[in-house]
């Protein structure tokens, strides 16, 4: 059997690899959904990947069955993709967070679904084939055998962060409104045997490597005993977690003897209110600047997920939170603009005030509904210029001294560092400029009026 999978992009990420500055390399890190599938695949099948971040599809080609992975943003061009394929009578299978989000609006472009990961999933759908029985859907299971090696020789290692990615757990228990794992998993936690997870990690000739969990440490006790069987490989590593690792001295402490050199920590917003609302009330912002300290004192770097949107947000949000980023001595910050994911409780709750059905716009940065307390025009100006403002390169140059100061600072100052100029590429190449809204007496709109042209302002 021959078979194509492949991960679309779209929009400024199409190609992107391409270029040789700014090109995306730090934000891609190995194809870990698709090398799975891979594995999960029959023996003696002949398997090309294709990321069109880095290359094109081939089209010309005749293949047995193709396979394609996507979020809502990239949906669109899957679906594009379908329609080409079952144009040649290529049969076409969709998989990912859409899909599984989604199936019957999946299965309008595709011949089946894939729900969830494709443990058990994949190989039972690939036998079907084989047999002219193939299903509309097949249900993962995420509690399934994951495969102990991927083929990782099948990507252009040089293209990526690092080639060496890797899960110990899958899942979140926590039921934030607005997130697709939630809602994927269905608010479960899944983990791996440590066994098996160590033996992938001492397979990699790399020092640094990628746990690509949703929530690494949710599960205290299989942490602990994860962390303390890695400490011996000396690798440096980074993840993501929840807040509440800050305040757990013994977890803290085994993180670091570990290798954690950084951690991607949700804190979403500096507002309450908005936190209770979105069902994310662990999270405490009186807490953020000690839990930030706590990490930095174990030598561990912090990227900050920062969501604008949210109905308590007004148009002083933005450099009010910048402010707060600065004063907590935040690393690295992952601005988003609150997206109604389909097949989230935030869609449902929203849909009413959903002005833009373009999924291709559902990727965290583009505003697609109508804003409570502003405009859309100023929610999106203002998260464009807090991207501006965090990654301008003094700021950038002022954080660097921070981070050689820091414990372990000389080791792990490459990591934060690297990162944050990556950022401030995306500001050139994307064109992420804004304006904060709080400093504009009128917004660009109101300038259509005629009255207004007698006194142009200056809006930069």
């Amino acid at each position: 059997m021959k078979l194509l999978l492949i991960s679309p992009a779209t929009g400024n990420w199409r190609q992107i690899g391409r270029r040789k500055f700014f090109n995306g390399r730090t934000f891609r890190f190995s194809m870990l959904s698709l090398l799975t599938v891979a594995r999960l695949s029959p023996p003696d099948t002949d398997i090309r990947l294709v990321d069109e971040q880095i290359e094109t599809v081939p089209l010309d080609e005749s293949f047995d069955l193709v396979g394609i992975t996507c979020m809502t943003a990239t949906a669109p061009r899957a679906f594009e993709l379908c329609t080409y394929f079952k144009q040649r009578h290529i049969p076409v299978v969709l998989g990912g967070f859409f899909p599984s989000l989604n199936p019957q609006k999946a299965l309008d472009y595709a011949d089946a679904v894939v729900v969830g990961p494709a443990f058990e999933a994949w190989p039972r759908l690939c036998s079907d084939l084989k047999a002219g029985r193939l299903e509309k859907i097949y249900y993962g299971n995420p509690a399934g055998t994951i495969p102990s090696t991927l083929p990782r020789e099948m990507i252009r290692s040089r293209k990526y962060s690092t080639p060496n990615a890797v899960y110990a757990t899958m899942g979140c228990r926590n039921n934030c409104h607005f997130c697709s794992i939630s809602a994927v998993y269905k608010a479960n936690h899944y983990t791996r045997p440590v066994h098996e997870v160590i033996d992938e990690i001492r397979s990699f000739k790399t020092k640094f490597f990628i746990f690509v969990d949703d929530n690494l440490t949710q599960n205290r006790s299989y942490a602990l005993q994860l962390l303390g069987q890695l400490e011996p490989l000396k690798k440096h590593w980074i993840t993501q977690a929840s807040i509440e690792v800050a305040h757990d001295q013994e977890l803290l402490t085994a993180l670091a003897k570990a290798g954690c050199v950084g951690l991607f920590i949700g804190l979403e917003t500096f507002n309450e209110q908005s936190l209770n609302q979105s069902d994310k009330n662990f999270n405490k912002p009186e807490r953020y600047k000690n839990a930030i300290r706590a990490l930095h004192r174990h030598g561990i770097f912090v990227e900050s997920g920062v969501i604008f949107g949210f109905d308590e947000d007004c148009v002083d949000v933005f450099e009010r939170t910048l402010k707060m980023l600065e004063n907590i001595g935040m690393d690295a910050v992952q601005v988003s603009v609150l997206t109604p994911l389909p097949g989230t409780p935030l869609y449902s709750q929203m849909a009413d005030r959903i002005m833009d059905n373009n999924f291709e716009h559902y990727d965290y940065r583009h505003v697609v509904f109508e804003p409570r307390q502003m405009s859309a025009e100023q929610l999106q100006a203002g998260a464009d210029w807090i991207i501006r403002k965090f990654y301008s390169p003094w700021r950038i140059f002022r954080r660097s001294f921070r981070w050689l100061w820091a414990p372990n600072g000389r080791s792990h100052f490459i990591y934060p560092f690297v990162l944050n100029w990556a950022y401030f590429g995306r500001t050139i190449v994307f064109g992420i400029r804004g304006y904060n809204p709080a400093r504009m007496r009128f917004s660009i709109a109101d300038f259509r009026f005629p009255v207004l042209k007698k006194a142009p302002v200056r809006l930069f």
